[in-house]
């Protein structure tokens, strides 16, 4: 079922918390950026632990960066030099990271207002994104449905255009296993379905190689917790993890995440093969739901995508997407006890 309660107002709306539940797990929606607020799951004690981080009030949402558990688009990620060609033609983009778009640009689709309806276990929201919005090309119209499916969240995401144009989306929920304000992340143990990822330069653009994860601190193959590794050398650059990860396509689930404080587990599939691992490294302190501070390392977020900067590599897997061609992914979060 779907619950709705007054979150705040914005554009003379009254905006809605939407609250999904099946009985074993409940999450909160928000329309301002088809936003994931809160996901509450079973944990060892026999109680719920919401998971995700978030804030209390639409202005949190609005003003402050991190895209606390917003959908990402038009592009997830980072595109070089703002800039792209696309059937021979230059589009150039709005920059808001230096000389690079990160996120869709200045107003991302997490900062977008989404119309929404209501299904008996789901929330679809949907957006109208106009040709030449953060300079991208074609009228794009893009569908998130969130829903529950017995102890999984699913995500499905859906977009058509009417000109050639580029789509990546994901979603950034920051998540901790101890709790939303269960502070570092260091006991989290992390295992990913990667045998490679994709080094980067200047600006974090990937250089267009793929590179083993073997013998360095990003080989999660195994698993391994996040305190050993947030401190390596490798990662100082990147204040812990934030780096994209080359997905095996062996059917099984790209990675897993597994707290001992509360015995909450939780596996990701998806059908993209990317995944962006990020340690929260850049988060300053903020307040978030309840009062808890949030600060640098108390949540992962594990971002399924293309590759950053996929529509200027030509050996990465495309990210355009042509008038007939429906984009069409899907992540799924299913969680267990250890």
């Amino acid at each position: 079922m779907v619950e709705q309660t007054p979150f705040g107002q914005l554009q003379g709306q009254d905006l809605p918390c939407l609250t999904l539940s099946n009985g074993r797990l409940s999450a909160d929606l928000i329309p301002f950026g088809a936003t994931l607020r809160a996901l509450r799951v079973p944990d060892r004690s026999g109680g719920v632990t919401d998971v995700c981080l978030g804030y209390d009030d639409l202005e949190s949402y609005r003003t402050l960066d991190a895209c606390l558990g917003g959908t990402i688009g038009r592009c997830a990620n980072r595109i070089g030099g703002a800039r792209f060609t696309l059937d021979g033609r230059e589009y150039r983009l709005t920059a808001n990271e230096g000389e690079n778009q990160l996120h869709g640009g200045r107003v991302g689709f997490h900062q977008k207002l989404w119309q929404f309806r209501c299904g008996a276990h789901s929330v679809t929201f949907l957006l109208d994104s106009p040709d030449g919005e953060e300079g991208f090309p074609s009228n794009l119209h893009a569908e998130v449905t969130y829903r529950l499916e017995d102890t999984a969240l699913v995500i499905d995401y859906q977009a058509v255009c009417d000109q050639p144009t580029v789509v990546n989306l994901t979603n950034h929920a920051y998540f901790n296993l101890a709790g939303h304000d269960g502070g570092p992340v260091s006991d989290h143990v992390l295992t990913l379905n990667a045998d490679s990822y994709t080094p980067a330069g200047e600006g974090n653009i990937p250089t267009g190689v793929l590179a083993p994860v073997a013998g360095t601190a990003l080989d999660l193959r195994s698993g391994a917790p996040l305190g050993e590794r947030l401190d390596d050398p490798m990662l100082q650059g990147s204040r812990g993890f934030d780096h994209n990860y080359v997905l095996r396509q062996n059917g099984g689930p790209a990675a897993s995440l597994a707290c001992p404080r509360t015995g909450i587990s939780m596996e990701v599939e998806t059908s993209l093969e990317g995944m962006q691992v990020y340690t929260a490294g850049f988060l300053s302190q903020r307040r978030g739901k309840g009062g808890t501070v949030y600060g640098p390392r108390h949540a992962v977020c594990l971002e399924t995508q293309h590759f950053p900067d996929a529509v200027n590599q030509a050996a990465f897997p495309s990210p355009v997407l042509r008038p007939g061609q429906v984009y069409r992914h899907k992540t799924v979060y299913r969680f267990s006890l250890l």
